[in-house]
């Protein structure tokens, strides 16, 4: 193996919380990090002015910022056009690689056929496997039946999306979809497909690339060997509103990809079921929220993590 760094790491960071250096630090400790491009879409002006002054003492540190909160997509594609290496690794700013995490990747994928997309196991902070680093394409009728809880009491006989909680597999393994909370793609693989659609604003992206990606031919793939830590809910964003670009970036699937379903109807369907999981999360978030505050319990701060790339 090439013993020179070889990789630039786009992070795209909004509002992220003091995880963020925590994040900046796990890729600038690999060996492997020649470049880590930091996309600043929004941050309070003391943590810009932190950011800013470990830029400057940081040579492989590159802040990019000026351009306002233009959304994840478009930020990811703006720091990939500022990448010098032939490899690119997509990593959430509350995502925290492990030691020679990104080596054991790099390693993995020698023995990769291009065009190839790497993606890794996540965890949250208690150890256990989060949803949407090894996914099914989302159909409608999938969405339906995770939705309704009905895919886990018949998973042999209904579709699935989501599949962390089928055994660890003990060798890298080719899924349909990964997260891109953690992605690898050589660079030329990456624009071949033409990068993130900058029509998502903020989640469903991923989902959206793995599809086209597969279109085009590549392989998408799962490292169960490394397993970067994900917390959530960090930023200070509303929640609510994370929700509604998540509705919306699957408006914007369904109408591209009308998986499982042919025509106008099974979009129209895919939209309603799309709107009632707004809806009702809404709802819920609602209830909970005038729940905590009856038990006179402190306020909350309201945020989450707008850079997550969720399953369904």
């Amino acid at each position: 193996m090439n013993e020179t760094p070889d990789v630039s790491v786009v992070m795209v960071s909004y509002r992220t919380g003091p995880l963020l250096f925590r994040a900046l630090d796990s890729v600038l400790q690999q060996a492997a990090t020649s470049e880590l491009l930091l996309v600043n879409n929004g941050n309070p002006p003391p943590i810009e002015v932190d950011l800013r002054r470990l830029s400057a003492q940081t040579k492989n540190l590159v802040l990019i910022e000026g351009q306002g909160n233009v959304g994840f997509a478009r930020a990811c594609n703006l720091g990939a056009r500022r990448a010098k290496e032939p490899l690119l690794l997509f990593l959430n700013p509350d995502c925290l690689l492990p030691d020679q995490g990104l080596r054991v990747l790099l390693q993995q994928t020698q023995r990769l056929s291009r065009p190839w997309l790497m993606g890794c196991r996540l965890l949250d902070s208690a150890g256990r496997e989060q949803a949407g680093a090894r996914r099914h394409q989302p159909s409608v009728g999938a969405l339906v039946a995770e939705g309704l809880g009905l895919s886990r009491l018949f998973p042999r006989w209904l579709p699935r999306v989501n599949l962390h909680r089928d055994p660890l597999p003990e060798q890298i393994t080719e899924v349909e979809v990964t997260s891109g909370a953690c992605m690898m793609i050589p660079a030329e693989d990456y624009w071949a497909v033409g990068g993130m659609d900058e029509g998502y604003f903020l989640h469903v992206e991923d989902i959206d690339f793995c599809v086209r990606f597969r279109a085009f031919g590549g392989r998408v793939y799962f490292s169960p060997q490394v397993a970067a830590v994900h917390h959530k809910s960090t930023s200070e964003v509303d929640p609510l509103l994370v929700e509604w670009h998540k509705t919306r970036g699957f408006f914007r699937y369904f109408r591209k990809h009308r998986t499982s379903w042919s025509g106008w109807l099974g979009v129209l369907l895919a939209d309603s079921l799309v709107l009632v999981r707004f809806v009702s999360r809404a709802l819920l978030r609602g209830a909970g929220a005038r729940r905590y505050k009856a038990s006179g319990a402190p306020g909350e701060s309201g945020g989450t993590n707008a850079s997550d790339a969720d399953a369904p």
